[in-house]
């Protein structure tokens, strides 16, 4: 099978079960946000390795794949034929929880910080940017199609995850935060 198939060629593309949209629009968009997202996250697993920072990113990952099966199926039945491709209220504890062991080690946050610092904490930061336009992006789209509320929840909590992760980034490196 050759990696070019020439059906987007016309500008549309092909949601799962087939339905052919426009390539802007709003779902696809929002899918591919989240795609450029996970990528990001992938960039920042170069720096990371097998640690256990770059298995929890490579968590999720997988869930952004869960999620963007999610928001390219408008008819929800990719969740419910294969459980790895459903977002969870169980996915977004796992975060929370992840939040509330990495934030407990860090200072008290009392003012803005600018994004930067180490090499890892920066990914970290542009993850978590990329990750706040993929929200808004699904926020978007579900004004006026049928979006699991759970998909908004987890990216909300991913990226807070995100900035936690670039705190103690850069805690580890030695790197003092650049307050406003």
């Amino acid at each position: 099978m050759k990696i070019y198939t020439k059906t987007g060629d016309s500008g549309e593309t092909s949601l799962l079960g087939g339905l052919r949209v426009p390539k802007d629009h709003l779902r696809v968009a929002a899918y591919g946000d989240v795609d450029e997202l996970s990528a990001a996250l992938g960039m920042v697993r170069v720096f990371t390795g097998s640690s256990a920072l770059g298995r929890l990113l490579a968590s999720c990952q997988r869930d952004l794949f869960a999620v963007g099966a999610q928001l390219a199926d408008p008819t929800h039945e990719v969740a419910n034929r294969r459980a790895k491709a459903a977002v969870r209220t169980a996915h977004i504890r796992r975060l929370e929880r992840a939040i509330d062991t990495r934030d407990a080690r860090l200072p008290t946050l009392d003012a803005f910080i600018l994004p930067g610092g180490s090499k890892t904490g920066a990914l970290l930061h542009l993850a978590r940017t990329t990750c706040r336009r993929a929200e808004r992006a699904v926020v978007t789209l579900s004004r006026g199609a049928d979006v699991d509320p759970r998909i908004v929840a987890y990216l909300n909590r991913l990226a807070d995850l995100l900035f936690v992760l670039a705190r103690e980034a850069n805690l580890d490196a030695g790197i003092p935060e650049d307050r406003w």
